[in-house]
């Protein structure tokens, strides 16, 4: 049973600074591109950031420059370090595990930046 789980979200004061974790369980971890997108009520879910196999970053450009995505094979887990947060990063954010086999999602993990 695959298994994505965030954590790290919460609230934080503009210009603060937050560390999301995604603990990946039943994938072959090494394997797959790993992604944060984020997403606000009524809109779709946008890339934030992936990573793939081989440590190559791709970022949306509202947050190159400030956030960080990362991962460690070791223990199946992907970060997202997300500083000089703005009240427009406000949005559940959550992991992706992109494969040949198809995209996996984890529950999601609420950031709410208050100004």
């Amino acid at each position: 049973q695959v298994q994505l789980v965030e954590s790290g979200g919460g609230l934080v004061q503009a210009g603060g600074s937050l560390r999301l974790s995604c603990a990946a369980s039943g994938i072959i971890f090494a394997m797959n591109t790993m992604g944060w997108f984020r997403q606000t009520p009524g809109k779709q879910r946008d890339l934030v950031a992936t990573i793939t196999r081989g440590g190559n970053t791709n970022y949306a450009d509202s947050v190159k420059g400030r956030f960080t995505i990362s991962r460690d094979n070791t223990k199946s887990t992907v970060y997202l370090e997300m500083n000089s947060l703005k009240p427009e990063d406000t949005a559940v954010y959550y992991c992706n595990a992109r494969s040949a086999l198809g995209d996996r999602w984890g529950q999601g993990t609420q950031v709410t930046v208050s100004s």
